[in-house]
């Protein structure tokens, strides 16, 4: 997953040839290096990015900690569903992936799995997500979910991320939905609450992923992907990525602003704002350390997420 990524798989997996056996069947055959395949490949850290941005959802919605028979349920749908649909992005991009270095694991990983058997596992994935979801929620909160679902793995994939540099801003949608998807799952409904933390979700996921097309650009350049530093050039994105951070910090204290969190969480969501800025300068304007930064970006969206759900459920 590009936008709202929290984790890669940059790590390649070797294979050990056997004497007299079949390398891809004797790897295949082994539950343990399968079952690390399947992981890999289902890309673990987006899956508990969004599982942090739904329960803070849920939490914005009760006004403080739900029971365990919304959060469970609730956090097993979200999770299902980018399990499914990050290994069915993953055949999807297969051909891009395989033309990127950093991705060597990952790769391996899905030859491992087999694309049958990776969209066997999806499908039914994201089949199960939404069966939960319709048992114990409401229609909104399956809608929701089907649309990140959909945004994500058409939309987003075959379209948006292949023809447009700036399908990195549209893309960042699946990756908030979770916010909605937990709100709905407590009110039925949405509030404003939740759109806030959603916009911030949404203003947040571009220049994350901005600082990791900065430090692989020329993988990105080789498999074919306009990402906006290939097509419009580092400078530019700099730029665009500064003026998205900033807008980070009146998009959170909008929710101090309108009642919703208390000043406690306004002074941690400026301190945490600032070291994300800081990063971004140190890291991408005066030193090319993109990873840095993307890290940092990683750090920021989650202790502004972790912030919302203590702020809350202490003042519940």
């Amino acid at each position: 997953m590009d936008p709202g990524t929290f984790a890669g798989g940059d790590g390649a997996i070797k294979a050990t040839a056997i004497p007299g056996k079949t390398p891809g069947r004797e790897e295949r055959g082994r539950p343990a290096d399968l079952a690390g395949s399947v992981f890999l490949i289902s890309k673990p850290g987006i899956a508990a990015g969004v599982g942090l941005a739904g329960l803070a959802g849920m939490v914005l919605a009760e006004r403080g900690m739900p029971g365990a028979g919304v959060v469970v349920p609730c956090l097993a749908s979200v999770i299902a569903a980018s399990f499914g649909a990050a290994v069915l992005n993953g055949i999807l991009d297969s051909p891009m992936d395989a033309r990127m270095p950093r991705l060597a694991g990952r790769v391996e990983a899905m030859r491992r799995v087999g694309n049958g058997g990776a969209l066997g596992l999806s499908l039914c994935l994201i089949l199960a997500s939404l069966l939960v979801a319709f048992h114990f929620f409401h229609g909104l909160t399956v809608a929701f979910l089907l649309a990140a679902v959909l945004f994500y793995t058409l939309l987003y994939t075959l379209f948006l991320k292949r023809r447009s540099p700036y399908g990195t801003i549209p893309g960042g949608i699946p990756g908030a939905l979770p916010v909605l998807i937990g709100y709905s799952a407590v009110a039925g409904r949405i509030g404003m609450d939740g759109i806030i933390l959603f916009l911030v979700m949404i203003l947040w996921q571009p220049p994350h992923f901005w600082t990791l097309a900065l430090a692989h650009k020329e993988e990105y350049r080789d498999a074919g992907v306009p990402v906006l530093p290939v097509a419009l050039g580092e400078p530019y994105t700099k730029i665009l990525l500064f003026l998205y951070a900033v807008s980070l910090l009146p998009a959170t204290l909008a929710l101090w602003v309108f009642g919703y969190c208390s000043g406690t969480f306004a002074w941690f969501s400026f301190l945490l704002w600032c070291f994300f800025l800081l990063s971004c300068y140190r890291n991408v304007v005066s030193r090319r350390r993109y990873r840095r930064a993307f890290c940092a970006s990683i750090l920021y969206i989650m202790g502004v997420l972790l912030a919302v759900i203590v702020d809350v459920a202490r003042i519940a």
